[in-house]
């Protein structure tokens, strides 16, 4: 049996909420362990932040502008970079289709899974937007909504790029992922962006902020159902 299989001894009694919360638990010792592919994302976010600067020039106007759409680009590709490792070795060692045999719904121990991809991959994206906003010359507010724009557009992005991993399983290729999600993303990053850009001349990001919260909703209530059933589909 493999670590990630003996993970899952101990789980508890039958539950949607109970299943989630270990199935968080789990992957988060699981991410922990490998602590050099947790810095993998932060790494590569960090550096396509940086190099933008570098190659656009010290234009303060020029790095304003386009500074809101390459931080959510570069965080769009970091969380797809982490895509395919949320189902790929459980599903590679059996542990997927254990899961879907348990007592507990599945669709609550995807939710987990997922929770627990956002706070190791991007959670700490958000973190670390407002100081590399810095570089493009970013005022507090600016800094302030590319924050909550993130805080509400990456578990977005995790949850719908969940239902893109979950119905490539098994499969080599992995463009056919980026491919299936990145259409979906595109709404995230227009409002996520526009959020920003809406602050800096001088209009309210209320609007897009509200649309980037309901397609948060949205996907929490759809993304797990659809991702469990293309887990049973590929595992049966």
């Amino acid at each position: 049996m493999t670590a990630a299989a003996g993970e899952l001894g101990g789980i508890p009694a039958p539950g949607a909420w109970r299943g989630a919360a270990w199935a968080v638990r789990r992957d988060l010792r699981l991410a922990l362990r490998s602590k050099a592919e947790l810095g993998v994302q932060l790494l590569f976010y960090v550096i396509v932040v940086t190099l933008i600067p570098l190659g656009v020039g010290p234009d303060p106007a020029l790095l304003r502008a386009l500074g809101p759409g390459v931080l959510w680009v570069a965080a769009l590709l970091a969380s797809l970079l982490a895509l395919p490792r949320l189902f790929a070795t459980d599903f590679a060692d059996g542990t997927l289709e254990q899961m879907a045999l348990s007592p507990h719904p599945l669709p609550g121990l995807i939710s987990g899974k997922i929770a627990a991809h956002w706070l190791a991959t991007g959670l700490p994206l958000v973190a670390a937007s407002p100081l590399l906003g810095l570089q493009f010359g970013l005022g507090d507010d600016e800094l302030v909504v590319l924050a909550l724009g993130l805080l509400l557009g990456t578990p977005t992005l995790s949850l719908l790029g969940a239902v893109g991993a979950a119905l490539t399983l098994g499969l080599r290729n992995g463009a056919l992922l980026a491919l299936l999600v990145l259409p979906l993303y595109v709404p995230v990053l227009i409002f996520g962006a526009g959020a920003v850009d809406a602050v800096r001349t001088g209009m309210g990001a209320a609007a897009e902020l509200s649309l980037l919260g309901a397609g948060l909703l949205t996907a929490l209530v759809g993304a797990p159902l659809a991702a469990a059933a293309a887990v049973r589909i590929a595992i049966d």
